[in-house]
């Protein structure tokens, strides 16, 4: 069966969670419980649903001629380190896609974990760190970056990338379902909204609703 990894969601595109068009995939699963996240759904591991590295990597190629990228977040995307592993080496491997990483661990944490290097020369743009909610949007150095820190890790990006998205997302798919998305979504006063549309593929992909 190969490499399992717990699924909270998976977005097919979005314009406001990395540069250009991404596909978004959020994990299953975080144990960090930082104070304020806005993704409190993803954190109990029993949450989501199983998908192979193979299942989710087809839903990329899917994705791939009309994005830019990837973005991968959650939960945390580090404490499935082995599937997420394989899963980036192959998008790195067979396409032309960019990768963003946000995780609740450091910089310094993330390079103590093993295969550490493997993981980090898969990635272009890792967001990393705790996540502090009481930081005020004003005084981010990025839209989201509350308590983290930006690491670009090749020089395919630079912060007037991440500076030039949008503060907000709001997607209605084809069942008529909201998604309200973004690096930060809860910031939303003062900032600029993007509406979108787009198609589930089917019940299975486990679309972000919340």
């Amino acid at each position: 069966m190969g490499q399992v990894i717990r699924l909270h969601a998976f977005m097919p595109r979005s314009k406001a969670n990395g540069p250009g068009v991404r596909a978004v995939i959020w994990v299953q699963g975080c144990s960090l419980g930082c104070k304020g996240c806005f993704n409190p759904e993803t954190h109990l591991p029993e949450g989501g649903i199983n998908v192979t590295v193979d299942e989710l990597f087809n839903n990329i190629l899917d994705c791939a001629p009309h994005i830019e990228g990837i973005t991968v977040t959650g939960g945390e995307p580090l404490q499935q380190g082995e599937a997420l592993l394989e899963l980036l080496q192959r998008v790195r491997q067979y396409t032309d896609l960019s990768c963003l990483l946000f995780s609740g661990f450091t910089r310094d944490e993330i390079q103590q974990m093993q295969r550490a290097n493997e993981l980090l020369s898969c990635i272009d743009i890792l967001i990393a760190g705790r996540y502090h909610a009481a930081t005020k949007y004003q005084e981010k150095c990025a839209k989201g970056m509350a308590g983290k820190t930006i690491h670009f890790l090749t020089d395919r990006y630079s912060l007037d990338d991440l500076a030039d998205l949008p503060s907000c997302e709001i997607l209605v798919d084809n069942r008529g379902e909201i998604v309200v998305t973004g690096i930060d979504p809860v910031y939303i006063n003062g900032g600029d909204v993007v509406v979108s549309f787009y198609k589930t593929k089917d019940e299975n992909n486990g679309q972000k609703n919340t």
